[in-house]
């Protein structure tokens, strides 16, 4: 009944919610939560020791910062008529659930620890491989996906220094 601008408005509304209860203490802003409940899981878990990615996880204050631009981010596939939904975001949990699929039955990545972010149509994989080789394959396993625009593989291969992603620790201020 509500239609494109219905659920555009319920988003935008949803995100004003969740700056208006946001906790007024300052080190609450050091918590790390998915905000905005993007899909974020573990694909693989083959490398002992291999840093978590962040992921979708920010403070509080970077939840502030991103909430307008995510809300514009959504609709705009929308608006330019590229997206039959009204925000890109709600292809996310389709994605999401096709690569958990892709993932289960493909013996390829078993000795990497691997998790995947999904927000906006786009999905990033993170984490450890056995070999730079695995870049590249990880990227097309992740582009088979319907309705998937962008994939972006950040892992980090032996030997390796700090990993090419942010991870779970919050810096200190």
């Amino acid at each position: 009944m509500g239609g494109p601008r219905a659920a555009v408005t319920a988003h935008i509304k949803a995100l004003i919610a969740i700056l208006a209860l946001s906790p007024l203490t300052g080190r609450a802003a050091d918590v790390l939560r998915n905000w905005f409940d993007d899909p974020y899981f573990q694909v693989r878990s083959g490398v002992r020791g291999c840093p978590v990615p962040r992921g979708p996880f920010a403070t509080e204050d970077e939840m502030r910062h991103e909430a307008h631009y995510r809300s514009e981010r959504g609709t705009r596939c929308w608006l330019e008529k590229k997206c039959s939904k009204p925000s890109s975001y709600l292809y996310d949990p389709d994605i999401a659930a096709a690569l958990r699929s892709r993932f289960a039955s493909d013996r390829r990545f078993r000795d990497a620890s691997l998790w995947v972010t999904v927000q906006r149509r786009w999905v990033w994989v993170e984490g450890c491989v056995a070999s730079r080789r695995e870049q590249a394959q990880l990227e097309r396993l992740a582009r088979t996906v319907p309705d998937v625009e962008l994939v972006i593989v950040n892992v980090s291969a032996p030997p390796s220094g700090p990993p090419p992603y942010r991870t779970m620790e919050v810096p200190a201020r």
